[in-house]
């Protein structure tokens, strides 16, 4: 029997199966949009989308398919965590200062929309880390290969470009105007060391359910490079600056809620509005107890689209780590803190509080650890070759307003090839990250109007 501080789970090898057991008890426009008017034809009760997993139907086990995240969020990862520093010593109003900023991208998650009338649908990245809204153009003067066909503009009736002095224009980190047609330009650059360039500019985009808006700000990208987003045809940005799709629909509610990355059948969502609200209470009135976790988010000025989170200390097993709280912290210079990303696979954790974290798992496990670093993930044990129960220690996270314990399966994930049982979390040595793996099955509600973030136990398949 496991003790109230773990968990256990059965294993029986070469066929073993994980039982986790029921006491298991993440851009920076700086300008605002205010005068820009709200596009037409919202509908009242919010939005829906279906989101797909970038390796979904593929035959990968799930730690093949978290080695995948992890290898195309590793410049994602590094840019996180530099693009803060990188704000504090640039000053936005240099004119000398020529390098565009860097933002999100190599996002995990895609969703599927149409643009233009008549209406050409594609495939974009979802990416909580980010703002712009963009897809590839023609004429295209360099377009990586993308699974649907180019959006073409001059076989939309509905496609304008933006002036230079308009409240889009502004809301751009960097922009250059096109003097011959007044056309507004635009360099997005992300982590990865892809980028977007091309004309900003409005169109009406059809969501799911048929419901068309229009006015809509977005990228039309005619020159585009690297690797990062060629899963996708582009990409929406949901982050808290002006241009994001959240912020140009003028709305204070979206959640999502993501299926287990080793669920290759069901479908993960988004939702918009006050449906995601409506989503979120009706899920949480048929659980029992206290289940819905809301905590504070943070605001940065430097990097005014990331959702911060303040983490205050980690219990593993029934164990508080001695770790300081200000290893946490979100600095006055704009360093540190925790943001919670979509786009990331795992979480990462300040250097000196994953060292704690992987000191106390190893002492608690009674498993030998494995040092062949054969999976890519900072921590794993070898597993016994007959049935026996292994205990997990629980996982709490506490953060100002909600102590949030994790399931099992959202941290620890085992792998019969190789008999190893690995944390599926990691070391950074700048900011942290809370990652989609540790999100998964939990309704993610973010309320910017009271600036929280509330987690709902959710089967995410049956929603």
């Amino acid at each position: 029997m496991a003790s109230s501080s773990s968990s256990s789970f059965s294993l029986l090898f070469p066929f073993f199966l994980i039982l986790f057991s029921c006491l298991i008890s993440v851009s920076s426009s700086r300008r605002s949009l205010i005068d820009r008017p709200l596009p037409k034809n919202l509908p009242r009760s919010g939005f829906r989308f279906s989101l797909k997993h970038v390796d979904s139907g593929k035959n990968l086990t799930k730690i093949q398919k978290i080695q995948r995240g992890i290898n195309r969020g590793f410049h994602r990862l590094n840019r996180l965590g530099a693009v803060a520093v990188l704000a504090v010593a640039s000053n936005p109003d240099d004119t000398n200062n020529i390098k565009a900023p860097t933002h999100g991208g190599s996002g995990e998650f895609l969703m599927e929309l149409s643009i233009g009338n008549p209406a050409v649908k594609y495939s974009a990245i979802f990416d909580t880390g980010s703002d712009l809204i963009w897809t590839q153009c023609k004429p295209c003067t360099e377009c990586f290969d993308q699974p649907t066909p180019i959006f073409d503009p001059e076989k939309s009736s509905s496609y304008s470009k933006v002036g230079c002095s308009s409240g889009l224009c502004n809301a751009l980190p960097r922009s250059n105007c096109n003097q011959d047609n007044d056309a507004c330009e635009y360099l997005y650059t992300y982590g990865d060391y892809s980028s977007t360039s091309g004309f900003l500019a409005t169109e009406t985009f059809t969501f799911e359910e048929g419901n068309s808006i229009h006015g809509i700000g977005f990228g039309c990208g005619v020159e585009n490079e690297g690797d990062g987003f060629s899963q996708g045809s582009g990409l929406v940005g949901l982050g808290r600056g002006p241009l994001s799709l959240i912020s140009q629909l003028k709305e204070t509610k979206f959640s999502y809620c993501l299926t287990s990355i080793e669920d290759s059948e069901a479908s993960s969502s988004l939702f918009i509005g006050s449906l995601a609200s409506n989503i979120v209470n009706k899920t949480g009135a048929s659980l029992d107890g206290e289940v819905t976790k809301t905590m504070s988010l943070l605001r940065n000025p430097n990097q005014p689209s990331f959702y911060y989170l303040e983490l205050q200390g980690i219990t593993v097993g029934g164990k508080r780590l001695s770790v300081e709280k200000s290893n946490f912290e979100l600095t006055e210079d704009g360093t540190g803190g925790m943001i919670i990303d979509s786009g990331t696979t795992i979480t990462y954790l300040e250097e000196s509080a994953f060292k704690e974290l992987k000191k106390e798992f190893t002492s608690r496990m009674g498993l030998p650890v494995d040092d062949s670093g054969s999976t890519g993930l900072d921590l794993c044990f070898k597993l016994p070759n007959v049935e026996k129960d292994i205990a997990v220690p629980k996982l709490i996270f506490h953060f100002k307003g909600a102590d949030l314990e994790l399931p099992g399966e959202n941290y620890m994930v085992a792998d019969s090839s190789t008999g190893l049982l690995c944390l599926a979390m990691g070391s950074s040595n700048r900011m942290s990250i809370f990652g989609n793996v540790q999100q998964q099955n939990f309704n993610v509600l973010h309320d910017l109007e009271k600036e929280t973030v509330s987690f709902v136990p959710t089967e995410c398949g049956k929603l």
